[in-house]
């Protein structure tokens, strides 16, 4: 735990944060210069790298905090409860919309992440995912009344068709500089609609 980054006013942590996500959102690790993450944050790289020792360190405490908070939010908005799996996909909607209001480049920053290749992070980036990566989101489908759907309809087929059109517009719409999340719920509110009419009864 970062001590000397946690004493900081929480509105001087999200600031410093947000840059970094900005920052390394738009380049690769090497390319993201730590002046341009001190500036976005308001800050001298100096008193940057007194919370931070180096941009490594910075780097992985920033996707760490990417997981948790994803995680933590997830879990406060009961995102997985029940067996509708329309109303688990907009509750889940509105948890991301609340981070992307928050944190703008966050969901960017964790893609690259991801697929970052640097020999001196790909290690370490992998102990931080491993546990996300055993999750089959593909397979590990809620639990669904089959009564509730249209005769025919393959529940883990249809599951599979939700989750990667939804992966695919969300990722479409954060490569944009200027990511309106209004509009986002706005338009995936409608495509679940369209969905249940899809394969509801």
């Amino acid at each position: 735990m970062n001590e000397k980054f946690y004493a900081l006013p929480k509105d001087k942590q999200e600031r410093i944060i947000n840059a970094g996500y900005k920052v390394f959102a738009s380049n690769t690790y090497k390319k993201s210069p730590v002046n341009e993450i001190a500036l976005e944050a308001g800050i001298s790289k100096s008193l940057l790298f007194f919370y931070f020792k180096n941009k490594k360190e910075l780097y992985l405490f920033l996707l760490k905090q990417a997981e948790e908070l994803t995680s933590k939010m997830l879990m406060e908005e009961d995102v997985y409860k029940g067996d509708d799996i329309f109303d688990i996909m907009y509750k889940g909607l509105m948890s991301k919309a609340k981070l992307m209001k928050r944190y703008p480049n966050m969901s960017r920053f964790s893609i690259k992440a991801y697929y970052e290749k640097d020999p001196d992070l790909a290690k370490d980036i992998q102990k931080i995912i491993a546990p996300y990566k055993k999750v089959d989101t593909y397979t590990a489908l809620p639990p669904l009344d089959p009564t509730k759907f249209k005769d025919g309809i393959d529940l883990n087929m249809m599951y599979q068709d939700l989750f990667l059109a939804s992966e695919g517009y969300l990722w479409r719409m954060e490569q944009s500089d200027n990511i309106d999340v209004d509009k986002i719920v706005e338009d995936y509110k409608k495509i679940i609609d369209f969905w249940k009419s899809i394969y509801l009864k």
